[in-house]
């Protein structure tokens, strides 16, 4: 069995994905020899079972250290490219001689990169910068008209909402009076969930919505609502006004054309440098509890599974008759050097 580390531009050690590779290569040899080794029908049974853990369990893990080290990647090219912007800003703003347009062209590269973050995180970095993997990454918006104070003054209301259509199911809220803040975002939460909607309530006691960033433009273009009058005059069903959250990084708000704005970008440029930092300690942190539980998990269960396999082989070839021999010669088909070898490298 080899093991081929990859490299990865992250400069983040790539043992993850070397160390899924081997539960790959674990799983295959396990499970060809426990076909051979034994055809009792509960030893098929706990091979099988065996294969499926092994299997969801390296499919996840692989599924997390590639975003991880894909969105390091991102991360720390948006970096280098934010420490060049920030270099070309000193410069200019020190009067030195600098090519022209230079500045403006690194701004332009930027907000190309920002524009690309969901694609290149693999859709788990959010426009805040929060990593979420195994999670798609969140779009948190407010519903104009839904605050916690109208929700907590006025008569007993009912709240329909419809995302999508007229023809989508109904989600209701009982609004009525006497409910505390996280009793309202509680029934918000439960009634949207089937939506794909999720309901928080927010540092200043807001309610903050959110639903993922590739379901938020059918969201922002279809939710409605229907009440009986009180908090929504009609009484009829009408599309809602959302406000999204805006991103941490704003790059189409930097301008250079003069001295102010140059240093007004360079503040914001600095501040962009030190959220970037801040996520990529967060996704080190992700990668590096994704591959220990690689080195954590890996051993244990190949050696639950050469324990189960060995006590069947062992109680099958004890015993007289062609069950005996059926099992023995059945366990020296197939068996090469390689095969040994990489099964003594399991330990």
């Amino acid at each position: 069995m080899q093991i081929v580390q990859t490299s990865s531009s992250s400069g983040v050690n790539a043992k993850g994905a070397g160390t899924a590779r081997v539960v790959d290569d674990a799983s295959a040899a396990i499970n060809g020899s426990a076909s051979a080794r034994s055809d009792a029908p509960a030893a098929k049974r706990s091979t099988a079972s065996l294969q499926r853990g092994l299997s969801n369990w390296d499919h996840q893990l692989q599924g997390e250290i590639s975003n991880a080290q894909q969105t390091l990647d991102y991360l720390e090219r948006s970096s280098s490219q934010l420490q060049a912007l920030k270099s070309e800003l000193a410069a200019k703003l020190a009067a030195r001689q600098g090519r022209e347009g230079q500045v403006e062209a690194r701004v332009r590269q930027f907000s190309n990169t920002w524009r690309q973050r969901a694609s290149a995180s693999g859709g788990t970095l959010d426009a805040q910068l929060s990593y979420t993997s195994p999670r798609a990454a969140q779009q948190n918006f407010s519903i104009r008209g839904l605050t916690m104070a109208s929700l907590q003054e006025g008569p007993q209301e009912v709240l329909a909402f419809s995302v999508g259509g007229a023809n989508q199911a109904l989600r209701s809220v009982n609004i009525e009076p006497g409910l505390s803040a996280n009793e309202i975002v509680s029934r918000f939460d439960r009634a949207l969930m089937p939506s794909g909607i999720g309901v928080k309530l927010g540092e200043n006691g807001e309610l903050v919505f959110s639903t993922s960033e590739a379901a938020w433009a059918n969201v922002r273009d279809s939710l409605s609502v229907r009440g009986s009058g009180i908090r929504y005059p009609t009484g009829q069903m009408s599309r809602v006004r959302t406000d999204a959250e805006p991103a941490a990084i704003a790059p189409e708000e930097w301008h250079t054309g003069d001295v102010e704005a140059l240093r007004a970008t360079l503040q914001q440029v600095v501040q962009a440098l030190a959220q970037l930092q801040a996520a990529r300690s967060s996704v080190s942190l992700a990668l590096a509890q994704a591959t220990g539980r690689v080195a954590r998990a890996q051993p244990v269960q190949v050696h639950v599974s050469m324990d189960t396999l060995a006590e069947n082989f062992t109680q099958k070839a004890s015993e007289p008759g062609y069950e005996s021999l059926l099992a023995i010669s059945s366990a020296l088909v197939g068996i090469s050097r390689e095969r040994v070898v990489a099964l003594l490298g399991l330990e």
